[in-house]
């Protein structure tokens, strides 16, 4: 386990206390939860970046025009925009 020392705003600091005590789990647990799941969107956002920029736009109109023309199936309609 290593230790971190940081500085963050004594709002969001009494925040964290008081959803710990809630939740009935330490700070450093919070803490911990919370920049994992920050660190994770980050790099969820960093790999669809990545994968963009494979993609191709000739290939998508490829694909697109092998897509049936032809009425949505019962049910699967789209909703009346002016409802």
């Amino acid at each position: 386990m290593t230790t971190i020392q940081g500085s963050i705003p004594d709002s969001l600091a009494l925040q964290v206390r008081e959803f710990a005590e809630r939740e009935h789990v330490s700070m450093d647990m919070v803490l911990s939860i919370a920049l994992a799941s920050q660190i994770a969107g980050w790099q969820n956002r960093d790999s669809i970046q990545q994968r963009a920029r494979r993609g191709s736009w000739d290939k998508f109109d490829r694909v697109m025009e092998k897509v049936r023309d032809v009425p949505p199936l019962e049910g699967d309609e789209m909703p009346d925009a002016s409802a």
